[in-house]
């Protein structure tokens, strides 16, 4: 088993880190850039039973329910009321304003979002801070948010997929390689991605990349992607995506050229990616474990409302999994969503 972490000091996961602010829940935040930390102290919840927005950027990603649940676990144990509300499609950025723009009107204490578009979503998510409504950004580690927010929780984006290029070459860099890669779509989640896995490989003469072309963060469009890469590009030899989905839909792709040689490298920890790689049709991904993420977010949001929590980005843990690591990962379905297909 290959079990890479990518933090040392997260080497722990979520275990008790000196000079935390909520040590057993998450680790110590790092400040925000100036000018980005809205103030916490101006933050006001209006309800006895604190209500909470969770506002994902669209419902057909697992990751994202995956990430509720975690939510939802600490809600239930903390006496708080939580709802989710999302498109169902991750493109559908104006259907995403428009459910900011109803929660704006409702009587909600905190607002937990991710989006794909962060300039559609700021002058939004200004209303609901000046309104005193707790906001904090999941599934990203964005220092800078076009609007100042209370608090960013997500792993480092370009540091995992630099580490799992750095995988890559220590076990497949000893021959030269044509490299194809499926991006998101367009904005910051796929730009931080993609440009830690250029990064990852940069210098290195076995690595060339020789196409890159968006696979829209889901299955059908890595499978497009990966067809129409394949096809223009016979000899290639890997494919690195920007997510499990699109790295999914790529493997069907190869599958049905009869491509069982392609290493194929995703990134998120996705129940069905973790379990295409224990099957073999996936070689690796950055696991990123968004029920923790979820529970980390959670709990800075409500400390957030009770005005413990200072502020900043909290980074989560990310690991390389290959086939016994994915194994290793789904032995412990009490922290995956969905539940694993079986029992490993």
């Amino acid at each position: 088993m290959l079990k890479q972490l990518m933090n040392t000091t997260l080497a722990a996961g979520f275990a008790v880190i000196a000079c935390t602010a909520q040590a057993e829940n998450y680790p110590a935040p790092v400040p925000l850039q100036d000018g980005a930390q809205a103030p916490i102290d101006a933050i006001t919840p209006t309800n006895e039973t604190l209500r909470i927005a969770y506002m994902p950027p669209a419902t057909e990603f697992n990751y994202y329910i995956a990430i509720g649940e975690g939510i939802k676990a600490v809600a239930a144990e903390e006496g708080v009321e939580v709802f989710m509300l999302a498109p169902q499609s991750g493109a559908d950025i104006n259907g995403q304003m428009g459910m900011i723009q109803d929660v704006l009107t409702q009587d909600v204490d905190a607002i937990i979002f991710g989006t794909h578009d962060e300039f559609a979503a700021a002058p939004l998510l200004k209303q609901a801070v000046d309104k005193g409504m707790a906001v904090l950004m999941i599934n990203s580690d964005i220092p800078n948010f076009p609007t100042p927010i209370h608090g960013v929780v997500g792993y480092s984006q370009r540091n995992g997929t630099h580490n799992i290029a750095d995988w890559a070459i220590e076990t497949y860099g000893d021959n030269p390689l044509k490299v194809g890669i499926i991006e998101g779509q367009p904005g910051y989640h796929s730009t931080e991605r993609v440009g830690g896995f250029l990064d990852g490989i940069e210098g290195n003469e076995n690595f060339e990349v020789v196409v890159s072309i968006d696979g829209k963060w889901n299955v059908e469009g890595g499978n497009t992607a990966g067809m129409d890469i394949l096809q223009s590009h016979p000899d290639l030899d890997m494919i690195f995506a920007a997510n499990d989905y699109m790295i999914i839909g790529a493997s069907f792709a190869a599958k049905a050229l009869g491509r069982r040689d392609i290493v194929l490298l995703g990134n998120d920890g996705d129940t069905s990616g973790l379990e295409e790689i224990a099957a073999g049709n996936i070689t690796a991904t950055v696991n990123t474990s968004p029920f923790l993420m979820g529970k980390a977010a959670m709990h800075a949001t409500i400390d957030a409302l009770n005005g413990s929590y200072p502020g900043g980005w909290i980074e989560t843990p990310t690991s390389i999994e290959d086939k016994d690591g994915a194994i290793s990962v789904l032995q412990e379905p009490e922290k995956l969503f969905p539940q694993p297909s079986k029992e490993y």
